[in-house]
């Protein structure tokens, strides 16, 4: 038995099981992103715009190194999804005995490698003089935390692939309460500058990856691996690094074009930095959804495939495009209204360009929601199958657009040009993943021997 707390996403309505499983991994997100925005809150009002540009001109080479982390751990948990799905429970242990070996190994190389490098990449993303302390103090601590960004990403995601969305959740908010309560006691108590945030960030984190270790040790009957099942493998082993390590460079590979980017934004000096830092933190937090229905789609599509049933990963895909539709139309619709006045949370109004131009930029964003829903549905559903090489070129794709306007366009034209970057790599990835998803469910079907009826 599989357990109670275990969801079966195989059988159902998928657009039922989609919101069921996608709204409780939003308000987890949404907790992510608001203690993330607590941090930035506390530091622009409280240390100042210098101290705001500083930590907001690390966001690039955070999200290349987290999200190669983050990436990775999504990766490690589809062949436990699969596996959950088919119903083959040995191996599924398996796979989490092994993805437990990597996910260490991986931990200590990287954290000792950024570590001693980030210097070296801030001073190369030509990150402003007057903000680089401010930028390497706070990077070098998050740098710091790789190994409780592993814990908690790995053994959520395992508890994901298994069907439960919930219970993250909650741990999730606890450790969101910690994060707020400990960015006031080290910015407004200890006097700690920047390190502040970025402590509070890491303890918290740790805190709820602790907390899903003993609720998976204490809930989850299925995961209680023995003898064997803890040795090292080599087929397991492959499997797991040819899901996870091309999920981990697709965020990397975008994320490197976003780093030429922020070098570009850099060379328009500080207030340009700012003001992205600001749009950056209110546009993240109205992009939860997207992630969340690309997080379900990569859980529901591994599920379903290990389970043999392609043509319901399609009906589950369109229902969860229809819902980025609409939340697109209307995300947008707030963002013009409003976006001014919430960039505002992180800046003072008195400074009027730096305000303008992140309700700008947070206008184009917006407008092209809906490409950048396609592009979070339909990536991780073709990574739920099983064909996470492709999303390294849709990641390919996203770090031309951006590579080309940080190079070109944001010399020629300044901080406007900045504005269309992301509504251009969200286009062309999914010009790039749409083909990829009609190519990779022909060939599932023909390897199942199921008759193409069109």
């Amino acid at each position: 038995m599989a357990g109670s707390v275990a969801k079966d996403m195989t059988v159902g309505s998928p657009k039922k099981i989609i919101l069921s499983f996608g709204v409780p991994l939003l308000l987890g997100m949404l907790f992510q992103q608001f203690y993330s925005m607590v941090d930035t809150i506390f530091v622009g009002r409280f240390l100042g715009v210098k101290e705001l540009a500083g930590v907001g001109s690390t966001g690039a080479i955070n999200f290349m190194i987290i999200g190669f982390c983050m990436g990775i751990c999504n990766g490690f948990a589809i062949p436990i999804a699969q596996c959950f799905g088919a119903k083959d429970y040995k191996n599924l242990r398996k796979y989490t005995a092994n993805c437990i070996w990597l996910t260490v190994i991986f931990a200590v190389i990287m954290t000792v490698a950024v570590s001693l490098l980030c210097g070296d990449i801030l001073r190369l993303m030509d990150t402003p003089s007057d903000i680089y302390q401010y930028a390497y103090d706070y990077i070098f601590i998050i740098f710091l935390g790789i190994p409780v960004t592993f814990l908690y990403n790995i053994l959520s995601g395992i508890i994901r692939a298994l069907g439960d969305s919930k219970l993250p959740l909650v741990f999730l908010i606890i450790s969101s309460v910690l994060n707020i309560i400990l960015d006031f006691v080290t910015i407004l108590v200890f006097n700690m500058g920047v390190d502040g945030p970025a402590w509070a960030t890491v303890i918290s984190q740790g805190v709820s990856g602790i907390l899903c270790l003993i609720y998976m040790i204490k809930k989850f009957d299925i995961l209680r691996i023995k003898g064997d099942e803890w040795r090292w493998e080599a087929h397991h082993i492959i499997m797991l690094c040819r899901m996870g390590i091309p999920m981990g460079l697709q965020y990397s590979i975008t994320a490197i074009g976003s780093v030429i980017l922020q070098t570009a934004v850099n060379s328009l000096g500080s207030n340009a930095v700012a003001a992205v830092t600001a749009a950056n933190k209110v546009s993240m937090f109205f992009c939860c959804p997207f992630d969340a229905m690309g997080s379900t789609m990569a859980t529901y599509a591994g599920q379903n495939i290990g389970a043999g049933k392609p043509d319901r990963v399609t009906k589950g895909m369109i229902s969860c495009s229809v819902m980025g539709l609409i939340y697109a139309v209307i995300g947008c619709v707030v963002l013009v209204i409003l976006g001014e006045q919430l960039a505002s949370i992180f800046i003072d109004k008195s400074n009027d360009e730096i305000l303008h131009n992140a309700w700008l930029m947070l206008v184009w964003n917006s407008s092209f929601y809906f490409p950048l829903a396609l592009v979070n549905i339909i990536r991780f559903t073709i990574q739920g199958l099983g064909y996470s090489e492709l999303a390294i070129l849709a990641g390919v794709c996203e770090m031309i657009a951006r590579t080309v306007v940080g190079f070109v366009f944001v010399p020629a034209f300044g901080f406007i040009a900045v504005c269309t970057a992301s509504p251009l790599a969200w286009i062309m990835a999914d010009i790039f993943l749409v083909i990829a998803y009609v190519y990779v469910i022909k060939r599932i079907k023909r390897k199942m021997g199921i008759v193409q009826t069109d």
